[in-house]
């Protein structure tokens, strides 16, 4: 009897193992909750991109009674650079400021980027070494932040924003965020 066991306990692991697979495999892997939704954003002061038209950007530019958005770039992303169109557009709109974080790049690279794509952040920081980006959570480019006028983060995006997702998701999201406050 006991042998039959023995043999039996493979199976019964290979079926615990199957079920977990199989349940992880029917989530969307772009759907990755941050630890920071509903916390303060990391306290971090950066100065600007070299040569750029924008101040640096720091923790206190977000707690100013207005709901803001982060986005996390660099000029060595090739999906930031399909997104960015779309960041600009928002920042033109003027419904919120629009910060930048600019992650891992070299100053030249980043100012390039920005003078060739266009540069309509509110401000934005140049992170080199990627420390405050880790604090924030990033693991990869294009990320962004909504954060409420308090300095707490409300949501986070992975990946870039194209197509009707501005229109359908992150626009949406602000203005509920701006009238509730949650």
């Amino acid at each position: 009897m006991k042998s039959r066991l023995l043999y039996l306990l493979p199976l019964g692991l290979f079926l615990v193992l199957a079920l977990y697979f199989a349940v992880g495999l029917t989530k969307d892997p772009k759907i990755i909750p941050s630890a920071l939704i509903d916390k303060p954003a990391p306290e971090f002061t950066l100065p600007p991109v070299a040569g750029g038209k924008t101040p640096g950007f720091a923790t206190a530019d977000l707690k100013k009674g207005r709901v803001s958005v982060v986005n996390v770039f660099a000029s060595w992303c090739v999906p930031c650079r399909a997104e960015h169109p779309e960041i600009n557009k928002l920042a033109k709109m003027g419904i919120v400021p629009v910060y930048g974080l600019n992650y891992k790049d070299t100053p030249q690279a980043a100012r390039a980027w920005l003078d060739k794509l266009g540069d309509n952040y509110t401000a934005t920081g140049a992170d080199e070494s990627g420390r405050v980006g880790i604090d924030w959570g990033v693991y990869g480019v294009p990320e962004t932040f909504i954060v409420d006028g308090t300095g707490r983060i409300r949501f986070k995006h992975v990946g870039p924003i194209v197509g009707d997702k501005l229109e359908k998701e992150i626009l949406p999201l602000i203005r509920s965020i701006q009238e509730t406050g949650k």
